[in-house]
This record gives structure tokens, sequence and C-alpha cells, in this order.
């Protein structure tokens, strides 16, 4: 009689159902694992066979077939050791029934122990919505998995444990912790390393960044070496709301299947901030290859992508950006899958004005040629500038502020603000299932970013000064929006437009 136990793969940040069939044959002693298995998986029968043995069960001295159905589904990782186990030892009579309606999910070490996996709780996720009453997987998974309710989430050591609650019903470990601990960091006071306070000098370029983070949208600051553009870009978190219930699991699903989860503690608390090196792939910015993983826009998502030295990135790599920066997610497409990835980010950009960084500055004159900083400036397209909302020049400090005690607003206060707008954008867009004026489709610019005529005249002529696009046109609108949030207006006005046109004023 064949043996049917239950697992399930992630694709993505989907979980899909699959049925691990077991059944012996009369042949030579050996085991066979079909059912497109990668090579972890293929490499699996050695650590069957010496957990069970070590485990104090039999592994049957005859041929023995595995298949992971549906056949036709790519299956990767070590996720399947425990449901293989678990049929085997049904089939020889070491678990007396096949148990119902439950599934296992674990990786198996030769003494038979369980290590804990990657992808657990979109994992448990999806079994809860295929009617799945018990999922059993390792100990340390445990707080992982308890964030999903309506399912029974047991946790075991090893598999001597499992055998023995599915036989006697001796109890396994079940996470303490209820929702309510788990999102206690949500309500605390963080702390960041970077305060705005600290910063001297830069009024422009805090205000730019207070805006972006009230409204989601993205900065490229251009200036002098040492002038501070990296110490803003990182003091940037310490303005972003807290993170929500559902972004917080959101990320945490992200975190999970990437196998960036923290086994002490398996919960994503804050916004991410992500800084790859200029040095990085298009692949790995974007995620993808041979076993498609998200790249850093996807581990980026709802908090920030840094990239300083924007200019030094190859432009293949930043242009793989225009679309996700457009549409607030990125697909993946392979000959045999097609994987969509959320990267809902805010892209904060770092540069110099021109290769040696000194064009422009009052001290210190700029050594390159014309050429030289054409072909510097010309990694960044037109098409990706243009997606780019908030382009602040930022000078460098004078002796003044360079010798002054820095007296500028801090993080916090400016925070509360940024809080304060969100609620606004929040409660606006409640219907809408968008979060930020940055989200904003053509439809919803007409219906919440209508101006007075004072506006319209002035965006008028600077259409034709700024050779402004439809795109750069209403990304002047959504700006517009949020710094009227911030003032807790209801109406923009052309106050608020001239202001959004100042930051759009970056000569690349």
């Amino acid at each position: 009689m064949v043996v049917k136990i239950t697992s399930a793969a992630v694709i993505g940040l989907d979980a899909h159902k699959v049925e691990v069939e077991f059944d012996t044959t009369n042949s030579l002693p050996g085991v066979v694992i079909i059912g497109l298995p990668d090579i972890a998986i293929s490499e699996a029968k050695e650590r069957l066979r010496l957990a069970i043995k070590n485990s104090g069960y039999s592994f049957p001295q005859t041929k023995a077939v595995i298949n992971l159905a549906p056949a036709d589904l790519k299956k990767e990782g070590t996720a399947f050791d425990l449901s293989m186990a678990a049929a085997i030892l049904v089939k020889i009579g070491a678990i007396a029934n096949a148990p119902d309606k439950t599934a296992f999910i674990g990786e198996l070490s030769l003494d038979g122990s369980l290590r804990p996996v990657s992808g657990v709780l979109p994992v448990v996720s999806a079994l809860k919505e295929l009617e799945m009453s018990k999922v059993i997987i390792p100990k340390e998974n445990l707080e992982e998995a308890s964030f999903v309710e309506g399912i029974e989430i047991l946790g075991a050591k090893n598999l001597k444990e499992v055998v023995a609650h599915l036989n006697e019903g001796i109890p396994l470990y079940k996470n303490e912790k209820g929702l309510d601990d788990l999102f206690k960091f949500l309500d605390k006071d963080e702390e960041f390393n970077t305060d705005f306070k600290h910063i001297k000098g830069q009024v422009l370029a805090k205000k730019a960044l207070e805006i972006a983070a009230a409204g989601g949208h993205n900065v490229l600051l251009s200036g002098p070496p040492g002038s501070g553009k990296t110490l803003l870009s990182k003091a940037f978190v310490s303005i972003l709301p807290p993170l929500a219930k559902n972004e917080a699991i959101e990320l945490t699903k992200i975190y999970s299947v990437s196998g960036l989860l923290d086994s002490s503690n398996p919960v994503i608390s804050k916004r991410p901030f992500r800084s790859p090196h200029h040095s990085a792939s298009a692949v790995g910015i974007i995620g993808g290859g041979s076993s498609p993983r998200p790249g850093e826009i996807t581990l980026a998502h709802r908090g920030v992508l840094f990239l300083d030295e924007i200019a030094e990135f190859p432009r293949n790599v930043l242009e793989v950006l225009r679309q996700p920066l457009e549409d607030g997610e990125v697909t993946i497409s392979r000959a045999s899958v097609s994987i969509k990835y959320p990267a809902n980010f805010t892209l904060i950009g770092a540069m110099n004005p021109c290769p040696c960084g000194f064009l422009g500055d009052s001290i210190k004159p700029c050594i390159c040629s014309d050429f030289q900083i054409s072909r510097y400036r010309s990694r960044l397209s037109g098409p990706l500038l243009d997606r780019i909302d908030l382009q602040v020049e930022i000078s460098r400090l004078t002796e003044k502020e360079l010798l002054s005690s820095p007296e500028g607003e801090s993080s916090q206060d400016i925070r509360k603000r940024v809080i304060k707008a969100r609620k606004t954008q929040s409660e606006r867009y409640r219907e809408d299932n968008i979060y930020t004026n940055s989200e904003l489709n053509s439809k919803l610019i007409n219906k919440f970013c209508k101006i007075d005529s004072a506006s319209k005249n002035m965006l008028k002529g600077a259409i034709t000064r700024f050779n402004l696009s439809g795109r750069a046109y209403d990304r002047i609108l959504k700006i517009s929006r949020t710094i009227a949030d911030l003032e807790g207006k209801k109406d923009i006005s052309a106050e608020h437009v001239a202001q959004a046109l100042q930051f759009r004023g970056l000569s690349l």
C-alpha cells in the first residue's frame, strides 16, 4: 500500500501543497527519490537511512521509491526530510497510522535530530489555507510559525519525539508567546545610531528626506565628498514610522524565504535598510538566479534601498530598477516558472557631481574634463532620473557650520510629523489598498491631488522650463500632496507646488 504524507514547497513567497508518496518494491536495496527534486533533496537518501537507524528503527531492506507529487513542480531544500521519514516509518509500522490532515516540515540530522529550515512562515500559512489541522516542525521554527492562527503548530527536537507523539499522544512543544507578545516590539521606541540632531547644516536636504519619509518618495543627493550625503541617508531610517502588524508579517515572510531570520528573534521588527556595494550584479539587486531568490529590492520592501555612490553602479544594474520603482513589484520569469516579489521601497541615491567630486564647489576646483563629466553622469539615464521624485544638491559645509554644535531638530520630533502625515494618508486611501502618496496612480492623482488656478499657472511655466515629462508632472503633484499633509492642509496650494518644484532642479 502506498503511504501518503503531506508537506509543502515554497515557490517565490507562496507555498504549494506536496504529497510525499512512499512504497517499496521487490528489487535490490536502494532509495529512489522522484518528482523533480534538487540536489539537497536527492542527498536526503543517506540522511534518511542513518536518521531512522540512529533513532532506533529499521530501514526497509528492499528498493524504496519516494515520489514528491505533483511531479511537475520543482522542489528545493531540505524541508522534506521529516515528511519522507514519516512516510517510511508508517510503511514499516513504526508509526501506527498515517496521520490525517497533518503536515511535516523539517531537516534531519544523521542522529535523528531536527534542524530548522527556511520559509516556514509562508509554508504554514499555505497549509492553513489548505485546511490542514496540524503541522509538525523543528522546535527552533516555532516562534516564526506562530504568526499563523487557526492551525495547531507543534515543535519537535528529534524524530523519536515525533513518533512518540503520533503513537502515544505525548505532547510536543508549543510556542508559549501569543501574537500580542510578538508584536510588543511595534510599540517600543526604537534607538538609532544616527540622529538628525547630530548632523550639522544641510537644512534643505533634511527637509527633502522628511518629505520622502512622509510620502514614500525616492531621493537623490548630489554633493562633494564629506558634505554629509551618506550620514543623512543612514539617519533617514530614524524618521520612518514604525512597522504595522501586517507589514511586519509580510517582511518576516520575505526574510524567512531568504533564510535571513535570526533564530533567537525570528521577527522583523524594524524597517529594512539595505545598502549593497556598487559591485553588486543585476541579479543580486533585482532577484532571480537559477533557483530564484529575492534580491535587494525585495529585501528592502517597506524600507530603504540606499545606493551609495550610485553613479559607480554599472548602468545595466541601475536600469533594472526602472520597472520596480514604477510598479512596486518585480516579476522574475524563467522557462519553468514566473515569480512575483513585492518591491515597494524608498530609493535613496548618493553621488558626487563629477568623478573628482568638486564640480561647482565653492573652494576646491574641479579637474574633470567635459567628456569625463558627461560619461560619469550618463550612467543615470533620463528614464531612471524621471522616477526619482526629490533631487537635491548638497553644498560643502561652511566654517561656521563645521565649528558650531548641531542645533537641528531631533529625529524623534521629525518622526512625529511623519507618523501624523502617514496616518492621514492611511485614512484617505483606506478603500484604495495603498499606504502612501507615492503609490497613487493616475486615477487617484486626479481624485486626491486637485490644484487651484495659481498652481496650474506655476506648473505651466515649469513644464516648459524644466522639460517635465508626464511622469515628472504626476510626481510633482504627489510631492505637493505630501507637503500639504505634513502641514495638515486638506488642499494643495501654490506654495506646496513651488516647494515640490524646488526639489526637481538637479541639473544632470
